[in-house]
């Protein structure tokens, strides 16, 4: 078993944690305004897919992925007018919003490109392997000023956790909500685009494989701090990278050693959730007094 502990372990954590941190730092925005966001997955998907697709067609890394942004927070503006405008369940809205883009890639992908399994291979020459991880990375200590020394994250924490508070301030509750989904979307996004043309080279079905769920779960372990949550993500891109490097090496069935991350998750879950405590507002929609 020594030669799973190497120098490679440690590269593949780091490179298999970056999407979970994307899309958990993004679900930390939302979250702290007081809105769920459990269709993190569905936004990585809709990254995924638009990252692959814009950059197949332009030959450009960056235009695809600034594509990506933009589909990413154009989902988010649905979700948010369904929880925000209209009240919607947001966990119903979030699961409908995952459903939705299980099959929108395929559909998407079998008009443009006659196949809805995968999107053409994308040249080595237009794959960004590491600029999404810096973008993670720098996002950590940002994320934590910006919720803590700016005026914004100030006001976002305080919408999160007493809304009609916030409002008597004179601090505008839907505008902030709005703001935080979107980014939300946007950096979830960011975080499919890096499986799609960061780690592979193209967009394959379903390819984000409940990575989405897996950073609401980080999210929760990490207390919804951006330091503790990307201490989760790199728990859990530990647990994935194991599972790989394993592959071959211990003799377990290799269904049992896939299955890991996931059940790593569940623990996670079980044994936190009640110990980490949300934000008083959160899945709670605000009605303004008249």
């Amino acid at each position: 078993m020594t030669e799973i502990f190497t120098l490679s372990i440690v590269l593949s954590t780091i490179r298999l944690a970056t999407p979970l941190l994307l899309a958990a730092l993004g679900g930390l925005y939302s979250e702290r305004a007081g809105v769920i966001n459990i269709a993190l997955e569905g936004l990585m998907l809709a990254g995924a897919f638009t990252a692959a697709a814009v950059t197949y067609y332009t030959q450009s890394p960056w235009v695809g992925l600034l594509a990506a942004v933009v589909a990413g927070a154009a989902v988010a503006g649905v979700h948010a007018v369904a929880c925000i405008q209209f009240k919607a369940d947001q966990v119903v809205s979030g699961t409908a919003i995952n459903i939705l883009f299980l099959g929108v890639p395929a559909l998407l992908s079998g008009a443009l490109f006659s196949s809805t399994g995968a999107t053409p291979q994308i040249p080595k020459e237009n794959l960004i392997p590491w600029t999404p991880i810096v973008i993670a990375v720098a996002l950590v200590p940002l994320t934590w000023y910006v919720l803590n020394r700016t005026p914004f994250g100030l006001r976002l924490r305080a919408v999160g956790e007493n809304p009609e508070a916030a409002d008597a301030a004179g601090v505008g509750v839907a505008r902030i909500r709005y703001a935080a989904v979107l980014l939300s979307g946007a950096l979830a996004a960011i975080g499919g685009a890096y499986l799609s043309i960061g780690q592979a080279s193209l967009f394959t079905r379903n390819m984000t494989a409940g990575r989405g769920f897996i950073a609401l779960a980080a999210l929760i372990f990490g207390k919804w701090r951006p330091v503790q949550t990307m201490l989760a993500c790199l728990l859990f891109g530990f647990a994935e990278a194991m599972s790989i490097q394993m592959q071959g090496v211990a003799k377990i069935p290799v269904q049992f050693i896939q299955i890991i991350p996931y059940v790593l998750t569940i623990v996670v879950l079980a044994g936190f959730i009640g110990a980490s405590r949300a934000p008083r507002a959160l899945g709670l929609p605000y009605q303004k007094e008249r």
